[in-house]
């Protein structure tokens, strides 16, 4: 391989580095300064305070605060041990992961951690039901919450994920479900923002 080739790789994958992952924090801050966004409602499993305190560093990590990335993960990772068949909580801890290609400059890595959270967003998409259509935290089914999600990271990597066109569909979905209406601003907020974004 010659010089010039891979140095358009790397600067490519440098590229969904600096840019992956500042999309997916589909919750969104209230006037006051709570969290106004979508979050889990309080469970015997899953307290809702324990999501709340998640959410916040995800959006933190989100925001650039490379320091936030790690915990981010491990307190998505212990609520998705607490619920593993939560696809909400997977489609967020496989953007957490992915988020890590953020904290190293060797490409393999960078690759290898994209690839591990995109694998794990895959498998909360395809754990997705009628039933999570129905299911609802303040408001948001879980089956938005996690296309959102999903969507959000899959537009914010480069082509060479090949994941932009299963995106566009996916924000689409959202953009078109009849609940989509009935959700809180804040969530409706942010699916004009990716929208806005992408369309841009």
């Amino acid at each position: 391989m010659s010089r010039r080739p891979l140095f358009l790789l790397l600067a490519a994958i440098k590229l969904s580095v600096l840019v992956a992952m500042t999309a997916p924090a589909v919750s969104a801050m209230s006037t006051d300064g709570a969290p106004a966004g979508p979050q889990i409602v309080a469970t015997a499993a899953l307290p809702a305070t324990d999501f709340d305190q998640a959410d916040a560093t995800f959006r933190r990590a989100s925001d650039g605060d490379r320091a936030a990335i790690a915990p981010a993960l491990a307190q998505f990772t212990a609520l998705l041990q607490a619920r593993p068949g939560d696809p909400r909580l997977m489609a967020y801890a496989g953007a957490a992961t992915a988020m890590q290609a953020r904290t190293t400059w060797l490409p393999w890595k960078k690759i290898g951690h994209a690839e591990d959270g995109l694998a794990l967003i895959d498998k909360a998409l395809a754990r997705l039901t009628p039933a999570h259509d129905a299911e609802r935290h303040h408001g948001v089914p879980v089956a938005l919450e996690t296309r959102l999600t999903a969507a959000a990271t899959f537009l914010a990597l480069p082509a060479m994920f090949h994941r932009g066109e299963r995106g566009r569909r996916l924000l689409e979905q959202v953009q078109r479900d009849p609940a989509l209406a009935a959700t809180p601003a804040a969530f409706r907020e942010a699916v004009q923002r990716l929208a806005a974004k992408e369309a841009a």
